[in-house]
């Protein structure tokens, strides 16, 4: 579990980035502007920092900029509409480690976040564990009782929130956001086509699943095994 700082000033991406981080099992605090962040981050320590450009009180540039003159060493992202590659070039020797411009996708956000914890931690393989299958989502390969299942970009995302919320019950709603990305137009019947067709590549009896399990109304959730981290 890691802790992370979220600078946000816009309330619903605000929530919405609190909760989705803290689903995948790490503890969050959020500022609401410059002031608040420099205050946050200068009393850590953290393992991210996620941070926004446009900010009441301080810009997250100078923000980043007090950080590190303070000494503080976490990795910070920075989150901002602006696209100018200028920009991005100042935002990056404020002493950022990444950019991630807005409409962004959970899932890419995601990906960031964890490249960043990867690099503070050193190289770590993210390999899940359940019955006889083992998922590398780093290399992006499925192996059942030692052979290798192919598996498409979609289905491993779709796996990878299941797992991911550790037992909780996932909305197709969420599902399409997390996996597809926000905004995309995908039916409740295509979620459930892949799902369908994930069972038949990872459950020891697809048509009395024990991993992916239906919640009637709800959605999905990932059903009792042995599952572990590498």
């Amino acid at each position: 579990m890691a802790r992370i700082l979220i600078v946000e000033d816009e309330p619903d991406l605000r929530m919405s980035l609190e909760e989705d981080i803290r689903r995948q099992g790490h503890e969050t605090t959020v500022a609401e502007d410059g002031a608040r962040a420099l205050e946050l981050g200068r009393k850590g320590p953290w393992d991210l920092i996620l941070l926004d450009v446009m900010l009441p009180k301080m810009d997250g540039f100078d923000v980043c900029a007090a950080l590190r003159k303070s000494g503080v060493t976490a990795p910070v992202v920075m989150l901002t509409a602006r696209t100018q590659e200028a920009e991005k070039v100042f935002g990056l020797d404020s002493g950022a480690d990444d950019y991630i411009t807005k409409p962004f996708g959970l899932h890419e956000l995601r990906a960031r976040i964890r490249a960043q914890l990867r690099r503070g931690a050193g190289p770590v393989d993210r390999v899940r564990r359940f019955g006889d299958c083992v998922v590398d989502f780093d290399r992006a390969t499925l192996r059942r009782a030692g052979q290798p299942v192919d598996i498409t970009p979609q289905e491993l995302r779709l796996l990878e929130v299941l797992l991911d919320a550790g037992g909780r019950v996932v909305s197709r709603d969420h599902l399409i956001e997390a996996a597809w990305g926000p905004g995309t137009a995908i039916t409740d019947r295509a979620v459930d086509t892949h799902i369908f067709n994930l069972r038949k590549k990872i459950e020891p009896l697809p048509s009395d699943p024990c991993y992916l399990l239906s919640v009637r109304g709800l959605g999905y959730r990932f059903g009792s095994g042995t599952l572990t981290d590498s």
